[in-house]
């Protein structure tokens, strides 16, 4: 099924109990609001279904994985109800991820900024390319990673996290991001990317399905109040992203790009 909107699209397919959602934007694989929401709302779907025995989510492309919300939007929010609706939409589909019964397998093959990172760091099982570097740059546009630092902070530490979101202009590299725990693997080749995507996708779909969900209970445990935390938290991004500070610092940057 594809599903076009904001010039991008998102795609989900499901062959032999294997689903793989796959999401596209020409500006750099960034996730508007709409395309966000169904983004999550096929990844929920995709959990629930009798039929999916393990999700698979990646982006199209060779470049950026996932450069984050839309500043196109964020540039654009005029009341509190809007911008926390806007902020809200990562924390949907982290809490997808999170709530689904079946393993959620990221791809991610190119840099990743803001919330790509919390993506990245949301998924089950994350395979990436050498070069897959990354960048939590909220802070630089006078907010901060609210939302997506739950799933950051869980997956690399407070430590690692705390230094990734102060210094809001320094890129860590891929191997950064193994050796802290936010990948699982990382490869030199797509091809040998892909190919270990597929042996872990096909091992998971013959494995058992109630083993799995009891996994996924164990390995988030302790987030069972995420749906409250990461409103709250959208909230305070929402109210940070009307303030003149940030609005001045949105319009700098796109200046600059």
């Amino acid at each position: 099924m594809l599903q076009e909107l904001n010039g991008g699209y998102v795609k989900t397919e499901t062959h032999q109990g294997i689903t793989t959602i796959e999401f596209f934007h020409p500006k750099g694989n960034s996730l508007p609001y709409k395309l966000a929401d169904v983004l999550a709302k096929e990844i929920h779907f995709a959990g629930t279904h009798d039929e999916t025995k393990v999700i698979i989510v990646k982006s199209a492309g060779e470049k950026t994985f996932c450069a984050g919300a839309s500043f196109d939007e964020l540039s654009e929010l005029n009341n509190e109800a809007e911008a926390i609706q806007f902020f809200s939409t990562f924390a949907h589909i982290i809490n997808a991820i999170r709530k689904s019964t079946k393993f959620v397998i990221g791809r991610v093959h190119g840099k990743c900024v803001g919330g790509g990172v919390g993506l990245a760091a949301a998924f089950d099982y994350t395979i990436a390319m050498h070069g897959a570097d990354i960048k939590l740059s909220e802070l630089e546009m006078g907010i901060g990673p609210f939302v997506i630092g739950a799933a950051i902070e869980r997956k690399i530490g407070i430590g690692a996290f705390s230094a990734l979101s102060i210094d809001a202009t320094m890129w860590r590299n891929s191997d950064w991001a193994k050796r802290k725990g936010m990948f699982a693997e990382i490869h030199e080749k797509v091809e040998n990317m892909d190919e270990s995507i597929f042996r872990l996708a096909n091992r998971l779909s013959h494995s058992n399905p109630a083993a799995m969900a009891e996994m996924k209970k164990m390995l988030w445990n302790g987030t069972e109040h995420w749906d409250v935390l990461l409103q709250e938290r959208a909230a305070i991004s929402g109210k940070l992203a009307l303030g003149l500070f940030t609005k001045k610092a949105i319009e700098k940057f796109r200046e600059k790009v």
